[in-house]
């Protein structure tokens, strides 16, 4: 009942948002809830997936204003509504400048700041900074995903898809009614769609006067795309301040070459002589989202050593662009780089996000001595950070709340909000409290633990209590909120969740993270183990009633702890999970994540660490030790780890006599995207818990 009011009053909103539009003579297709008043201060699914989401936060060319994307889910749609705001710096209030169901993306400012350029209907579009004046200046055949301005506004990119006849459809136009994929290559398939089509890179002249002209295509002939599959986007091809060359990142390889490789590099095209230069060649790992000083003299980027392996050291590599000398400044830093940099104002200082101890804060790069200096504190995770002048702008957020935007002081680290999207609903909810606990492991090391207790905890209770197996494998369990595995609401549901940064994780040191490669089954599962257990001598944890949940590595771990947990657990629910490593091997697409991970092909009997990973550590081997209820969920559209992988699971469960449930997806990927299909996992996934781990 709770649910159907929250959702009767927003539909009641949206209504009088609707005629205020109207009376405006605005386009009154967007969809913003009005102030929601809530009859309870404890989270439900619904509340959850009528968040707003920020996104594309950046600042404009003269540092004065940013601009910024709110994205809402409306449920009855089952439809996302993305629209577009600024904020006047440092302390100005939100401005809407879109409102249209049309969703425009790619927000891009002008160089001069006078326009706003954006995608709508696959076309580039203009407007003024305030929303007015939206002005198609593009008719490009097919549509563009993606440009931007030179920064001395001659010349604009933009990227197209281009099609070197892979589909049926082309090959065989006579059988336009057939529907199937033909490849006689590696990676036709990744993430979630085959792989007809690559990504180029279009030039052409701009002006102010005259649409846009076809352009260029500087990668013709070439089968491979910039920006980098799957989750490449315009921040891999950068101008270059001289307006003279365009910066991009691609992996130059085709196939089986592709598949086994992460050596992405950065090309330097020339629109004037029309030569294309690598600028990283030697580099073997990810070299990707390049930055340039205000000076235009120095390219950063971020780059990785080793090929094959996507969770190295993601080091900041500078480049002086007159001599072409490159070097890793941060050898002497032990931390992972996390999220993108941002140059200072004076180019003396780079300004990145780092992951350490299970916490993302901001930190300064300083270029003459190398030092790297912490600029902020606290239990949370910054997202993103962009120089405005002497303040910094960044989103931030925690296992407590979704990610907003604050100014900075680059000095102190105090941050201050200014974008409060959330801030009406927060402010009526009673989150779980969430405690650091320290545990040792089997090994004797120290491990960091999230508790999160729900709310109105009481000691003198007992509480159904869950372990909380972590994905990646190599993702930190930080600060994180996130849309489907959120703490705050499990712990809502009246769970106490348990989340520990076992082996093979960031923010603990290289040999924390890299002890879990080739090791899925040895010490990592056993500091799950070690956490469930010592948070199960606290008396208001019910141990009869423990479960264990996860998503992908999460997902394998609890496959893994199904046939390996001696009793401990009562329900286990595993999503996109691995089941039979021998199958996933030859299932997955990037075939340089399970050849380093699980260390190479069965088939190679020369190959001890493979051996040991596929004979001791597949969970389908252990199935003769199930003994506990499961749920599996899986999309049929999951390419990285194939969905048949829980059909494996879930037949096994069943043939075994267990209580098994499965919950498949056939249009969602690794991940669950759509608002109504959110509602239900959410749904599902609490219903199968309190089905199993609450007494009457």
């Amino acid at each position: 009942m709770k649910n159907l009011i929250l959702i009767t009053f927003m539909a009641t909103a949206l209504l009088a948002c609707t005629a205020e539009a109207k009376d405006k003579g605005d386009n009154k297709e967007g969809y913003v809830p009005e102030k929601v008043t809530l009859d309870s201060d404890i989270m439900t699914p619904e509340v959850l997936n009528a968040l707003g989401r920020i996104g594309g936060v950046s600042v404009s060319p003269d540092k004065n204003t940013v601009l910024y994307s709110v994205t809402y889910p409306k449920i009855d749609e089952n439809k996302m509504y993305k629209d577009w705001y600024t904020i006047a710096l440092p302390d100005g209030k939100p401005v809407r400048i879109t409102n249209t169901a049309k969703n425009e993306g790619g927000m891009q400012w002008r160089p001069d700041g006078k326009k706003i350029g954006f995608i709508l209907d696959g076309q580039l579009w203009e407007m003024n900074p305030d929303g007015t004046g939206r002005t198609q200046r593009s008719d490009i055949e097919e549509g563009i995903n993606g440009f931007n301005y030179s920064p001395d506004m001659k010349h604009i990119y933009y990227l197209k898809d281009v099609s070197f006849g892979e589909s049926l459809k082309e090959r065989h136009p006579d059988m336009d009614k057939a529907n199937a994929h033909f490849t006689d290559h590696m990676m036709s398939r990744h993430w979630d769609h085959w792989v007809t089509k690559y990504s180029h890179i279009f030039i052409t002249t701009y002006s102010e006067s005259n649409n846009l002209e076809e352009g260029k295509d500087i990668m013709e002939g070439e089968q491979w795309e910039s920006p980098v599959r799957p989750f490449g986007g315009t921040e891999q091809v950068v101008w270059l301040p001289n307006s003279k060359e365009l910066a991009y990142v691609s992996r130059k390889k085709k196939g089986r070459d592709y598949a086994v490789s992460t050596n992405t590099d950065i090309y330097f095209y020339n629109i004037e002589t029309g030569e294309t230069k690598n600028v990283t060649e030697g580099n073997l790992g990810y070299d990707k989202n390049p930055v340039f000083s205000p000076d235009g003299t120095k390219m950063a980027w971020e780059s990785m050593e080793r090929d094959g392996y996507e969770a190295d050291k993601e080091r900041i590599f500078i480049m002086n662009l007159a001599t072409g000398e490159k070097e890793d400044y941060t050898s002497d830093f032990e931390q992972m780089l996390a999220h993108g940099l941002s140059w200072s104002s004076n180019g003396d200082a780079i300004y990145f996000i780092s992951d350490w101890h299970a916490k993302d804060d901001i930190y300064k790069l300083n270029l003459s001595d190398k030092k790297v200096t912490k600029v902020t504190e606290g239990v949370h995770n910054y997202k993103s950070v962009e120089v405005a002048n002497d303040i910094l702008v960044a989103t931030k957020q925690s296992m407590s709340q979704p990610s907003e935007m604050y100014t900075v002081n680059p000095s102190t680290g105090e941050a201050k909000e200014i974008s409060f999207v959330n801030a009406d609903v927060l402010n009526q909810l009673k989150m779980g409290e969430v405690k650091e606990r320290w545990v040792k492991t089997t090994d004797g090391k120290d491990m960091l633990v999230w508790m999160i207790y729900p709310p109105n905890f009481d000691p003198n209770k007992k509480y159904p209590t869950l372990l909380y197996c972590q994905g990646g494998p190599q993702g930190t369990v930080s600060q994180f909120w996130s849309y489907r595995w959120n703490f705050q609401m499990m712990s809502a549901k009246g769970y106490i969740i348990v989340a520990p940064n076992r082996r093979g994780l960031q923010g603990f040191g290289r040999e924390w993270l890299e002890q879990i490669s080739k090791d899925y089954g040895g010490q990592n599962q056993k500091d799950y183990l070690s956490a469930i257990d010592d948070a199960a001598k606290e008396s208001y944890v019910d141990k009869e009633n423990l479960g264990a949940i996860g998503a992908s590595y999460g997902g394998y771990s609890v496959y893994w702890l199904a046939g390996n947990h001696n009793k401990r657990f009562s329900a286990f629910i595993s999503h996109a999970g691995m089941f039979n490593l021998e199958a996933m091997y030859l299932g997955t697409e990037e075939m340089f994540f399970v050849n380093w991970d699980l260390g190479g092909a069965y088939w190679d009997k020369s190959n001890k660490e493979a051996q040991r990973t596929f004979s001791k550590f597949s969970p389908h081997k252990y199935v003769n030790n199930w003994d506990t209820p499961i749920l599996v969920i899986h999309g049929e559209k999951d390419y990285r780890i194939p969905y048949t992988q829980g059909l494996q699971a879930f037949n096994a469960a069943k043939l075994k006599g267990l209580d098994a449930e499965m919950l498949i997806f056939p249009e969602e990927n690794h991940w669950i995207l759509q608002p109504q299909n959110s509602v239900i996992w959410q749904r599902t996934f609490f219903n199968f818990l309190d089905k199993h781990l609450k007494s009457e």
